[in-house]
């Protein structure tokens, strides 16, 4: 077997928690340690721009005290540019941003909004800051984000993670399809959004996909095992995949 799918853990929903009675606890920050000495490869944070859950506050301080990798999603526009060409996160995913949204609904739409996500990548790219596209799998978004020349993908596993029957298994060859394709154009090949212990498996078995973010499974069942537990739990899920 090759070595194990790397899980970066996305800690946004312990600081919705926190954000909902405007307390001072969870703090993410301490979620962050919890989780990699539980033995996450990385951490994943998402700094809205209606600051919905994690504050500025909480990603400087992330930035000085997560030891593995950290991982900032944001919008392409030139404040977060801004904000992650100051702090320097390892990697920084471009990702959709909808106001009214519970959560990312899907990838980036390249042919619609290219200038503005070139525009970010360029910026990012020459602060040495490795970018990463957050797309859907299909063939024309793999071949645009390779055309902007970033060096990372990250498949958006949503319409997998929704099907059921036998469109759950056409979800998952395309996924399979197109991890394949980036891997062919020499991409960094991530995954992740809805995956939980029931549908990680599959996904991680994709000989292409080299590290899968997953949040909202883990935190919901942090509830109830605690955190270095459900993170623990999520790792030996993903070494039983058949890689």
């Amino acid at each position: 077997m090759s070595e194990r799918v790397r899980l970066h853990v996305n800690i946004d929903h312990v600081a919705t928690l926190r954000q909902a009675r405007g307390t001072s606890y969870p703090d993410p920050v301490w979620a962050a340690s919890l989780c990699e000495l539980a033995g996450a490869d990385g951490i994943t944070v998402h700094l809205r721009e209606d600051r919905r859950h994690i504050q500025d506050r909480d990603l400087r301080l992330l930035r000085e005290t997560v030891g593995s990798l950290l991982n900032l999603e944001m919008a392409a526009t030139d404040e977060m540019v801004a904000i992650a060409r100051e702090l320097r996160p390892d990697v920084v995913t471009l990702v959709p941003e909808k106001r009214e949204e519970r959560t990312t609904e899907g990838g980036l739409d390249l042919a619609a909004h290219r200038a503005p996500v070139e525009r970010a990548a360029r910026a990012l790219a020459d602060a040495r800051i490795p970018v990463s596209l957050f797309i859907d799998p299909t063939a024309e978004a793999v071949a645009a984000s390779h055309a902007l020349e970033v060096p990372r993908i990250e498949l958006h596993t949503g319409d997998y993670c929704n099907a059921r029957g036998e469109q759950a298994a056409v979800e998952l060859g395309r996924l399979r399809e197109a991890a394949e394709d980036a891997a062919r154009r020499e991409l960094h090949v991530a995954a992740g959004h809805g995956l939980h212990i029931g549908n990680v498996g599959a996904v991680a078995a994709i000989p292409s996909v080299v590290e899968l973010n997953i949040g909202h499974a883990i935190v919901a069942r942090a509830v109830f095992l605690g955190l270095e537990r459900a993170v623990r739990e999520m790792i030996e899920a993903i070494a039983r995949a058949d890689h």
